[in-house]
């Protein structure tokens, strides 16, 4: 098509295009092909892939929307160029899954490490920048979880899958307040502030070392007064 053919005028080319109007008829099939392969495609790479997907399973499912896509709305092209790059996409991928299965060093490299992100209440600020972790998105993360500060924390692991795991401490202790401070109310409700000082940065708890001292977590000055639930002062 010249550029001099293109008119914003022209609704039979925008709506219905340069194709006969019996491929509309054509794409009927082509769809209910396209949707056969992807389920059948899916259930032979896995359970997996109808839950939360890693990496490996969310390039073979990119893979898969850019063969089919091709063979979908191209009349010039056949179905078979979309059968045989889904075929060899599901046959990828079940080879990455079973030497994922078998070699913990290839699935470290494929679908990426667990990083624990808060160890005993305290956050691990280095691997938080590493995964590109704010403090803002962590705190978010523990408050769904209905955590009020990092005492109760015993363990968040970043999940190679990206969702977090959290394991909590069997006898919470004193924390780092993870409430924003604009609902401090809220926190003065269901918390009650200690003598103890905690980091403001990295969330460790201090037993003899001074305010005035830099932590020897983060190395940060920055102090501030550690919570605990009013249920357990």
């Amino acid at each position: 098509m010249k550029p001099e053919d293109i008119k914003l005028t022209d609704l039979s080319r925008i709506f219905i295009g340069d194709i006969p109007p019996v491929f509309y008829l054509e794409l009927i099939i082509r769809a209910l092909f396209i949707y056969i392969l992807l389920i059948v495609s899916m259930r032979l790479m896995g359970k997996r892939m109808a839950s939360q997907i890693g990496r490996t399973e969310m390039a073979a499912v990119a893979s898969l929307a850019a063969a089919v896509g091709i063979p979908l709305m191209n009349p010039d092209r056949g179905l078979l160029t979309g059968l045989v790059m889904a075929m060899a996409i599901v046959l990828l991928q079940l080879w990455v899954a079973k030497k994922s299965a078998r070699n913990e060093k290839f699935e470290n490299i494929s679908q990426d490490r667990i990083e624990p992100l808060v160890r005993d209440g305290v956050m691990d600020l280095k691997k938080m920048r590493q995964n590109r972790i704010t403090k803002q998105r962590l705190f978010a993360q523990l408050r769904t979880s209905k955590q009020l500060h990092l005492g109760n924390v015993r363990m968040l692991y970043l999940e190679a899958n990206g969702l977090f795991s959290l394991l909590l401490q069997e006898k919470p202790q004193p924390g780092l307040a993870i409430i924003p401070k604009s609902d401090a109310k809220f926190l003065e409700r269901h918390c009650s502030q200690t003598e103890v000082p905690v980091c403001n940065s990295c969330g460790f708890l201090a037993k003899e070392t001074q305010q005035s001292d830099k932590c020897p977590h983060c190395k940060s000055t920055k102090w501030t007064k550690a919570y605990v639930e009013n249920n357990s002062v």
